[in-house]
């Protein structure tokens, strides 16, 4: 761990009191720990104007910007396209996406160098060229080393990964965006957010057994669902919050994007200023403490919550239980007690195939010497994990240490493998050969995400998301209907762990796993072959043409959930993250087609063959026409990954038409020149027939106004819908000029 940007974080604490003040006085009443940040790093200075909690658009000035390998490529190729020579503000590119999982930690990375050589080059030499810190490959997963390394109370931050948030542990805005939301702040210009929304959660009580922090945002996901967060920050606070660690507050923020939250935030306490001070950032610790006060809402809004929040909701972590949430959705959450029950009930496979313990979520020291504690009293009453158990350190400072600590040894003993410091099967890139595709099977992981196929390509595997110690327990019975708290294995009863939340020796630091970048980028060559097929030059699009918003063709409509999952997959698919004509291959191929129910196939309109979705994209593009995709609710839920609004954009797509959006899928697909719209009457959904075409007055778009929509049907039918959409003036420059990188590119700093 080591000491980054201490000027950068004493100024933002320096001016947070007066900037606080400012707003303070301006709405005429106590403040949040969130509206605090937010006043504070207004792109204007100190506030002059109210902005109203989702409605007004805010131009804010984040501190520093991250990225990791996968997004970071397409982020990277659209600055260097800007024309502008170094960025404005600290950034990051963080290698972790591109391992896959596979045999262990060694053998693993030496396949990924191998194989992810020209990609990890190209990230390498355009970040030493452009002012931007580059942490290799094994180095750890971006979330983690942000919170060892960079993350501080009071900051605010943008990352190109949906789990940026996993920053709030430590007091800070951190938000998920696309790459072209990068290249904003990167390139030195205001950063524009909706102004979010607020949940206050009051934590009470004290956590006991076998329950852990995970626990919280498990129960706090099947209360608000995979959308009850979007457009707001989830701002805990209370008593509870101070029994909590630094890195199980991490895991509590980093979870709220499973329900669709901008970000979530803890206030700054003694947990915050213990692990700055153990991951060697005593000053930064310091620097705190000089404005402690201003780094948790105010007095009196803990003492009357329902005043200044626009919801409230209160968990006691005394009588919280372990959860268990799935399969197929993070947010169907089910109590432990309840959930064996439940499993018999939906007949849902028993026996555990793997367990998996990690990913940004859960790698913490913490987490993994409580799993540890598992182990060792496991080992001596004789027993080992009865499923495949598999643990991803979350950075290479954890694993150097744990293994230090006697911790790695104990996980080894209990018979878990290890693998690499990076993501693995949390995104897919897990190279299972135990299980074939469409074998049904369960496994448990203590990751964020569960959707259908999502770790290993296989859409038979019922994927639950539960706690590290919870992982543990099961592995070591075989069976998800175990319960450690009631049952015995072999008629042995585990004993619950405690563990340690820092490491009594300190952090071991990673040396070997940062790259500096060059002193004058001028100097530094970025090399792309013409004949890749990983990376490809970006063109801009073009701006739109009134003519081809008539008669457009319906490619698909997506029936149930559609994530960017199903509209840009990951796994194998990762490799071409840096090549926007290839990995284009992907687009939609997960979605469901509403006729028939089979995903990758539609008819296209032109031929009336059946066919792939990007064949018959393609084959619209090449003939001139854009086309439109019909959705429903929460349309581009889960990752922030700009590929899935920038395919559509390179196949012609030019109308995505839904019952909701996803936050950052709708800012993607803005920022790439795609119309986003919604039904203003969500049930016209059901009008939308196959072989439709569509046509719109682009002329007709202005801010609040909705779009008349003409709905062209194949029996001679003409039905015409209100449809609606949330671009202000800035955004409707973005779809006017073809992009918000054609503005970027032609409005370069100085």
């Amino acid at each position: 761990m080591s000491l980054f940007d201490l000027p950068l974080i004493q100024k933002t604490h320096a001016a947070l009191p007066a900037k606080a003040a400012a707003a303070r006085k301006l709405l005429g009443r106590p403040l949040t720990l969130s509206e605090k940040i937010l006043y504070a790093h207004l792109s204007e200075g100190n506030a002059a104007k109210a902005y109203a909690r989702g409605k007004d658009y805010v131009d804010f000035g984040p501190d520093r910007v991250a990225m990791q390998d996968a997004t970071a490529q397409m982020a990277l190729l659209q600055f260097m396209s800007a024309g502008i020579p170094k960025v404005a503000v600290p950034s990051t590119v963080h290698c972790d996406h591109l391992v896959v999982a596979e045999k262990d930690a060694k053998a693993d990375l030496e396949g990924a160098n191998e194989v992810n050589r020209e990609v990890y080059d190209f990230l390498a030499s355009v970040s030493s060229k452009y002012g931007i810190g580059f942490w290799k490959p094994g180095s750890g997963i971006i979330h983690q080393v942000v919170l060892e390394n960079y993350a501080f109370p009071g900051g605010m931050m943008i990352g190109t990964d949906s789990h940026t948030p996993n920053a709030g542990g430590l007091g800070m805005i951190a938000i998920g965006v696309g790459g072209a939301d990068a290249c904003d702040v990167m390139a030195g210009m205001p950063w524009e957010l909706a102004m979010p929304k607020l949940i206050g959660v009051k934590l009470t009580g004290k956590l006991s057994g076998w329950t852990s922090a995970k626990d919280v945002i498990l129960k706090l996901a099947g209360l608000l669902t995979v959308k009850g967060g979007t457009g707001s920050i989830v701002e805990y606070f209370g008593e509870g919050c101070a029994s909590l660690s630094a890195t199980g507050k991490g895991t509590i923020c980093n979870m709220g994007a499973e329900i669709g939250a901008t970000t979530s935030i803890f206030p700054y306490d003694a947990a915050t200023a213990r692990y700055l001070k153990s991951t060697g950032r005593a000053e930064v610790a310091a620097s705190a403490d000089g404005v402690a006060d201003e780094l948790r809402a105010d007095r009196e809004v803990e003492m009357e919550p329902a005043k200044y929040f626009d919801k409230v909701l209160e968990i006691d972590l005394t009588s919280l239980e372990p959860h268990i949430n799935g399969p197929f959705t993070p947010d169907r959450a089910f109590p432990l007690s309840a959930f064996a029950k439940a499993v018999k009930e939906n007949g849902w496979p028993e026996k555990l195939s793997a367990g998996l313990i990690g990913s940004c979520t859960n790698s913490s020291y913490e987490d993994l010497s409580r799993v540890a504690e598992i182990a060792r009293n496991a080992q001596a009453k004789g027993l080992k994990a009865r499923s495949a158990l598999l643990v991803t350190p979350g950075s290479e400072g954890v694993r150097a240490t744990i293994a230090r600590d006697g911790i790695l040894s104990a996980l080894e003993g209990m018979g878990a493998g290890v693998f690499a410091n990076a993501c693995g099967p949390c995104i897919g890139q897990w190279k299972r050969g135990d299980v074939k595709k469409g074998e049904r099977n369960s496994i448990v992981t203590s990751f964020n995400r569960n959707f259908t196929a999502r770790n290993d390509g296989n859409p038979e595997t019922h994927a639950f998301v539960a706690s590290p110690e919870m992982v543990a327990a099961f592995a070591l019975a075989g069976s998800i209907t175990f319960n450690p708290t009631t049952d015995t294995i072999d008629g042995v009863r585990l004993d619950p762990p405690k563990g340690d939340e820092l490491p009594a020796k300190g952090f071991l630091p990673d040396t070997t796993g940062f790259a500096a970048p060059a002193a004058d980028g001028a100097k530094v060559a970025v090399a792309i072959r013409p004949d890749s097929d990983r990376l490809q030059a970006l063109s801009a699009f073009p701006p739109p043409v009134a003519a081809k918003y008539k008669n457009m063709p319906l490619l698909l409509k997506a029936k149930g959930k559609c994530t960017t999952d199903h509209i840009s997959m990951a796994g194998p698919w990762l490799k071409f993250r840096g090549h926007l004509d290839n990995i284009s291959n992907n687009m939609l191929i997960g979605a469901i087609n509403a006729w028939g129910g089979q995903a990758n196939k539609v008819k296209n309109a032109l031929t009336g063959a059946e066919s792939e979705v990007p064949k018959a994209a393609r084959d619209y593009k090449a003939k001139g026409l854009g086309w439109v995709v019909v959705g429903e609710e929460n349309y581009g839920e889960g990752s922030s990954r700009e590929h899935a609004a920038m395919e559509p954009r390179h196949l012609g797509g030019l109308l995505i038409l839904v019952k909701s959006f996803a936050r950052i899928h709708e800012t993607n697909l803005k920022k790439q020149g795609m119309l986003a719209m919604t039904f203003a009457n969500p049930t016209d959904y059901d009008r939308i027939l196959e072989g439709d075409r569509f046509s719109l007055d682009i002329a007709d778009l202005a801010v609040g106004k909705p779009v008349s929509l003409a709905v062209a049907h194949l029996d001679g039918r003409t039905e015409v819908l209100a449809v609606k959409h949330t671009m202000n003036e800035p955004q409707l420059a973005w779809f006017r000029a073809g992009g918000a990188l054609n503005i970027i590119a032609g409005k370069k700093p100085g």
